[in-house]
């Protein structure tokens, strides 16, 4: 699949900004904004219970809506089981977060990746590493983050699947809030119940969750406070 194609189909946001499901997303930004009114949730981790409820492409519409309200966003592909922010944007993921948190000579400002979209930079996975978790739930992952804030507006961190790792869950210290894709045709009430209670013993603030594959009128994401 081309780059342009793989686009169109994942960044709906940007490839048809008025069609009814990037009408949702839009929602989705403007639920985050309302339901932060004692709390601005500036740093926003996104997760689900399994691979494949679409968390990945939650992160990147999200993150393409926050760009396009004005706000200088950045995309953090911490998924480095199984990244995916490379493919969806149409760039090479050999160096980006793992190897700031390895300091393998890297030059940190060459890491971030420009897009099509303006106020929108992603940092993808970088080199594969056999410890993730490790780095993510390092000191220096906590020190970047703060960094992030103050370079960006708004930050969005597409991680694993919590039943798949604890990457996820190591990440909650570090930022302000959590969402939780399900995925209407296969995600499980347990499996949805137990990801939650696994974040709630974290304490991370739970925005909401995202529902998608629901098919009504043309619409496939739907968000839930």
């Amino acid at each position: 699949m081309s780059k342009q194609q793989t686009m169109k189909r994942k960044l709906i946001t940007a490839t048809n900004p008025s069609s009814p499901i990037a009408e949702q997303f839009k929602t989705l930004r403007a639920s985050i904004h309302f339901s932060s009114v004692d709390k601005e949730y500036r740093s926003i981790l996104v997760t689900s219970p399994e691979p494949e409820s679409g968390k990945s492409t939650v992160s990147a519409n999200l993150a393409v809506c926050y760009a396009r309200q004005g706000s200088k966003t950045l995309l953090i592909d911490a998924d480095m089981r199984k990244p995916t922010s490379h493919r969806t944007f149409g760039i090479p993921y050999n160096i980006g977060l793992s190897d700031m948190l390895t300091n393998n000579g890297a030059d940190f400002g060459d890491l971030y990746h420009p897009t099509e979209i303006e106020n929108l930079m992603i940092l993808t996975s970088g080199t594969m590493v056999p410890n993730p978790n490790e780095l993510l739930a390092s000191k220096k992952m906590e020190r970047l983050i703060k960094q992030f804030t103050e370079q960006f507006d708004q930050i969005i961190i597409d991680t694993p699947p919590i039943l798949a790792s604890s990457d996820a869950l190591v990440l909650t210290p570090y930022v302000e809030g959590a969402i939780v894709v399900l995925r209407s045709d296969k995600t499980l009430k347990e499996s949805a119940k137990v990801a939650v209670q696994q974040l709630q013993k974290t304490h991370v603030s739970i925005i909401g969750t995202v529902l998608n594959r629901v098919k009504n009128n043309a619409n496939n994401y739907y968000y839930y406070q």
